[in-house]
């Protein structure tokens, strides 16, 4: 029974038997898993949400809205943007407002970002940053590790998927995720008799599962969020949180630990800056 919380502070929240997980694919997410480049999103989410709903003056004090947005926010990240935009109209019209389309919300909270991330995105693109600089530790590492054993890779995000395959490019990691990578979109299409928004990470999942013919063992999933881990977890797979502290990019961020582990995550680990240890979780 895999269970080593030695060095590398490697947490085992469910101990597991090595040989019931035959792992020969592995799912990432981007943002806070792999990629740094959108580091501190939340910052720019969270109190943006909260000035939105402070405006409605509710008579609740910008700490018990700043509390609830941090809450929603975290829950549905791993989801595309647009869920979170959708769930503070829902947040806005409880309080008796008229919302906006959640779009609106999303090209707004989109514009404040890229106020924030615009110069690492150039330094990238022109060659004055190292791309491994913006990766979480060691992620270049783990993909060269586990594409030489062999096993898939697959990259789905919440970002836009325009996006996450630039940026994926201007990490050079392309050609690591040779199982595909996918991105948001928002698109509506119809479900039963209701339109409803493609969840991409639930939809990667499933065409592994019935159209590649996947077995849920066989599946190894690396996610910071709520929805990957959560999703791994109920089909049977191994799902593994990475709770990396983006900012001081060392260590654990005991937020994301504390969500990841109530999504059902059965290691939990700072992120792959020692990879021969997190390839010992699965091999």
């Amino acid at each position: 029974m895999y269970n080593d919380n030695s060095r590398f502070n490697v947490e085992i929240i469910k101990p597991w038997e090595k040989s019931d997980y035959p792992i020969k694919y592995a799912l990432f997410d981007f943002d806070g898993t792999v990629s740094l480049i959108r580091q501190g999103w939340q910052e720019i989410m969270i109190p943006y949400f909260t000035e939105v709903l402070e405006a409605l003056h509710s008579g609740e004090s910008h700490e018990e809205l700043y509390d609830l947005v941090k809450l929603f926010v975290t829950d549905l990240t791993g989801k595309q943007t647009i869920f979170q935009c959708i769930r503070l109209t829902e947040e806005i019209q409880k309080r008796g407002g008229i919302p906006e389309e959640p779009v609106f919300y999303k090209r707004e909270y989109l514009r404040r970002l890229n106020e924030k991330i615009y110069q690492r995105k150039e330094a990238l693109k022109d060659g004055t940053a190292d791309p491994d600089e913006w990766m979480v530790p060691g992620t270049r590492q783990i993909l060269e590790r586990l594409h030489e054993r062999g096993i898939r890779l697959y990259l789905a995000s919440g970002t836009d998927d325009a996006d996450v395959r630039f940026e994926a490019e201007l990490l050079r990691l392309t050609d690591y995720f040779d199982g595909g990578i996918w991105g948001a979109n928002d698109e509506l299409r119809r479900v039963a008799d209701k339109k409803e928004i493609r969840e991409i990470k639930a939809e990667v999942i499933r065409d592994m599962l019935d159209r590649q013919k996947i077995q849920p063992k066989e599946l190894v999933s690396f996610g910071d969020g709520f929805v990957e881990i959560e999703l791994v977890a109920q089909i049977g797979g191994l799902p593994i949180g990475v709770a990396t502290n983006e900012a001081e990019r060392t260590g654990i961020n005991e937020w994301k630990r504390s969500r990841l582990v109530v999504a059902g995550a059965r290691a939990v680990i700072p992120d792959f800056s020692c990879p021969d240890r997190v390839i010992g979780l699965i091999s």
